[in-house]
């Protein structure tokens, strides 16, 4: 295949699968979605969705935070743990985590809502949906983080630091955290990534009270409301695209700073 041919090829498929977001985003701006942009831009429908559903945009990124920093601070010491004691059983236990991942999204809510659903008031707090991110999400930042520390010799690297007197607090914050920065922050784009676009599981574990951002979306859709559908899907482009450029970029300056290192 020579290069233009390629350039080409790789043009056609990208613009297949950016032509529906341009149209779904356009939608979002035009006075009248069937008669395109002759009908004029406007910024009504952005602001009725955020009128009317500014909460679920708000309530996700809440959700998203809070999914990050559990995974952070459960995730990266599994991952270290599963490194360390590589084995038949570790192999085991990472299988397991997995598990929420590879059966349907309702089934695991449905899982959640038999086996917490009654207890207190969790049912009808926002908490209930951040233990289904969490148990959705937890095992990226476990893949993310252990491919990384088992492409380096960890138990060297120990070892080095225990020789120049480090205790294990001190290995582990000082040596083995900035080394794995890269996997950390890789696990991170996809923990918020998905945590923000969840449904399958939302749908079930949300409340009246609890909506997220892909369910309001949902609602809009369902209403037939297309234009508000629309201007609901800019808005999550406005808040996931800045995050994911920072987050790529945090994730390259810590691969160049490892490599400098």
């Amino acid at each position: 295949m020579g290069f233009w041919t390629g350039l080409g090829f790789t043009l056609l498929i990208s613009a297949f699968l950016i032509l529906p977001v341009l149209v779904s985003v356009l939608a979002g701006v035009t006075a009248n979605q069937f008669e395109g942009l002759s009908s004029g831009l406007t910024t009504r429908w952005l602001r009725e969705v955020w009128a009317n559903y500014g909460g679920t945009v708000l309530l996700s990124l809440q959700i998203a935070l809070a999914t990050l920093v559990i995974t952070l601070l459960v995730g990266v010491p599994a991952a270290y743990v599963l490194a360390r004691h590589a084995g038949l059983t570790a192999r085991l236990v990472e299988e397991a985590l997995v598990m929420p991942v590879a059966v349907p999204g309702i089934a695991t809510a449905l899982g959640l809502i038999l086996a917490y659903g009654a207890v207190g008031d969790l049912r009808a707090s926002w908490l209930f949906i951040l233990v289904g991110h969490v148990v959705f999400c937890l095992p990226f930042m476990v893949r993310a983080v252990l491919a990384v520390l088992l492409s380096m010799d960890l138990k060297g690297l120990e070892e080095a630091a225990r020789a120049c007197g480090a205790s294990w607090p001190q290995r582990f914050l000082g040596v083995i955290l900035p080394n794995i920065a890269g996997g950390m922050l890789a696990g991170s784009l996809m923990v918020v990534t998905l945590s923000l676009g969840e449904f399958n599981m939302t749908l079930l574990l949300h409340t009246p009270f609890t909506r997220t951002l892909p369910v309001g979306l949902a609602d809009a859709y369902t209403a037939l409301r297309t234009e508000m559908a629309s201007a609901y899907t800019l808005i999550f482009f406005v808040l996931i695209v800045p995050l994911l450029s920072a987050m790529q970029w945090a994730a390259g300056r810590a691969d160049r700073v490892g490599a400098v290192r």
